[in-house]
């Protein structure tokens, strides 16, 4: 062991952020480099009042690095108080005290709650409160906590909270839910933090000396998150893509981007992968398939640019009755539009199963759009054969134009609509049943709104749930299944925290995701299918998804019953970006990359 800073007077709390250490010390806020020099950032006089005794520390490393520091006054219940530190100038101004927040007595733990809130447990009440940054308002969440000092979030949505005095960790599996005694007998349990792997929560023993790891489990919330062994294959490793080349005429590499992995449903076991530049190829599932044939090319419709490549062809759903009517469906950006999306309807040609009619396009839907990014994309058709469809909330950041909640836009919804009918001068009908019928002011085809950018989503084709992967912006990632009339929260809640100044606790008409993590794991997520296939039984059940930043893969298990996710394990060694999914019509699942190479669907196999 090796001392690392020397000179400081009573150092207590500590975070780490763009290569600084920044500790509280007694009565002023240090900050020590790599090398170990110490200096100060907030002297006692930069305070508003002089702080008795700092504390806890947090850091919002999305707001450029602000500070949040604990005072615990005289330890007595007096002059307690919650600081903002500014990094830049070393200037604090006051969060909370006992004239704003009534029975404030000893503040100690801190830690934000996305990037608009504050939690923050008091030592002394053993209250457990939230306080929201935009106007330093407070609320208690929990209480319970005699002598609380840490509070800890681990990379899944659970807090996990310490007392000094008990000698007891708690844990919350969710907002909403009563702690859970985790592990006690401590004599005394100071701050904690998770640790490398995850996967354990470091508990000091301040008069034991010691420090023990924990499992980052909660009692009746346990998740299993061993790794599941399998391995990742080529599924078709001779073919080869009619009409794409890895590099253009003038040396410039062409990524081939397939967007879905999708099949017709009519028994030919054909597979029809559309590419996001505008095409869809179509071969047979066989391990042994040389070569694609174009099934359409609409390119010359399509808008896609590298710098833009939220947009382009994104979905394509065959009709339950394809086998009769040979009718399908895409999304995909309007290349002759400033900013918009449709969805169409195409038939196959009459005389050559492999071939679409491009010229039967049927324009259904239009979705007029402010920005180029956030376009959702995934249409599919539901067990009850009406045709659902995400779009994103309109794009930039912070949902500016409040298209998540507000039901008279389709921005930022699921659309539920009926493609066999035609009704008020529109290309489909409403069906009677939408949640939102006859609502003043919502639009009819809105089956479930409150969604930022659902990438992507598809049905157990056993139980016949929707699932979908919801792209977050900040700090979460999240797993939803999304229910007829649902509110999933966006943009008053990311994942299962308050969003922005606007941002809200848990609410009774607000749908919670089944699962989040947070942007340490990964930042995009990749919505995949509920496996019903025969080949991995090991997969039984479980939703495949991935994150594309970190190409990581996991299967998770939902238990309906419990309500809870009971298994989220990673599969580990693919190690691309993963973009999309897909499925087969015997239930096995495909894996897509966009890679400069021909192989680019994979699939699992047993080791």
């Amino acid at each position: 062991m090796a001392t690392v800073a020397t000179g400081l007077n009573d150092p207590k709390g500590i975070v780490f952020f763009d290569k600084w250490f920044y500790v509280t010390d007694k009565t002023r806020v240090v900050k020590i480099d790599l090398e170990g020099k110490v200096s100060v950032l907030a002297a006692p006089d930069k305070f508003p009042t002089p702080p008795q005794f700092l504390n806890d520390i947090a850091v919002d490393p999305e707001r450029g690095g602000v500070l949040y520091v604990s005072d615990s006054g005289d330890l007595q219940g007096t002059g307690g108080a919650v600081y903002r530190v500014d990094i830049r100038s070393g200037t604090a101004k006051l969060v909370v005290n006992a004239k704003n927040l009534e029975g404030l007595h000893t503040p100690n733990g801190l830690t934000l709650d996305g990037m608009s809130h504050l939690l923050m447990l008091d030592f002394g009440s053993g209250f457990l409160y939230r306080i929201k940054l935009a106007d330093n308002s407070a609320q208690k969440i929990a209480e319970g906590f005699d002598g609380g000092d840490g509070l800890t979030w681990d990379k899944f949505g659970r807090l996990y909270i310490t007392s000094w005095k008990s000698g007891k960790v708690w844990g919350i599996p969710r907002p909403g839910q009563k702690p859970i005694l985790v592990k006690e007998g401590f004599e005394q349990a100071a701050d904690s933090c998770v640790d490398a792997s995850g996967r354990h929560l470091l508990v000091p023993d301040m008069k034991a000396g010691t420090l023990v790891a924990l499992p980052t489990s909660i009692p009746g919330w346990e998740v299993d998150e061993s790794p599941l062994a399998l391995n990742v294959v080529p599924a078709f490793p001779k073919l080869e893509w009619t009409g794409w080349k890895a590099e253009s005429d003038t040396g410039k590499v062409t990524p081939l981007r397939p967007i879905l992995l999708t099949h017709a449903g009519d028994g030919s076991n054909r597979i029809f992968v559309p590419i996001q530049q505008g095409t869809v190829h179509v071969f047979p599932n066989d391990e042994k398939a040389t070569a694609t044939k174009v099934f359409l090319d609409i390119t010359k419709r399509v808008r896609y640019l590298d710098n833009q490549n939220e947009e382009g062809l994104l979905g394509m759903a065959f009709h339950p009755k394809y086998k009769q009517n040979g009718q399908f469906f895409v999304f995909y950006t309007d290349v002759k539009a400033r900013m918009a999306n449709v969805v169409s309807r195409f038939r196959v040609s009459s005389d050559d199963p492999n071939r679409a009619d491009p010229d039967s396009e049927e324009e259904i839907i239009r979705f007029e759009k402010p920005y180029w990014n956030h376009d959702g994309g995934t249409i599919l058709f539901g067990p009850d054969g009406y045709l659902y469809i995400t779009h994103g909330d309109g794009g930039a950041g912070d949902d500016p134009h409040g298209n998540g909640q507000k039901l008279s836009t389709l921005l930022g919804k699921v659309l539920r609509i009926d493609v066999d009918h035609k009704e008020n001068g529109k290309n489909y009908a409403i069906p009677k049943d939408n949640p939102f019928v006859g609502k003043e002011g919502a639009a009819p085809e809105v089956w479930a709104y409150g969604v930022r950018n659902l990438w992507r989503m598809a049905f157990d084709r056993k139980t016949g749930e929707l699932w979908a992967g919801e792209v977050g912006q900040n700090l979460y990632e999240e797993i939803n299944i999304l229910k007829s009339g649902g509110n999933y929260g966006w943009s008053i809640r990311e994942s299962l925290h308050p969003f922005s100044r606007k941002g809200v606790d848990v609410r009774p008409d607000l749908i919670e995701p089944i699962w989040e993590y947070h942007h340490d794991v990964g930042k995009s997520i990749t919505g995949g299918n509920v496996y019903r296939g025969t080949k991995i039984p090991e997969l039984a059940g479980a939703y495949v998804y991935a994150d594309y930043v970190s190409s990581k893969v996991w299967a998770l298990w939902y238990d309906a019953a419990k309500g809870r996710v009971v298994a989220n394990r990673e599969i580990p060694g693919y190690g691309i970006p993963i973009p999309s999914f897909g499925e087969d019509e015997k239930g096995e699942i495909y894996i897509l990359s966009h890679l400069p190479q021909a192989q680019v669907i994979h699939r699992f196999t047993q080791k």
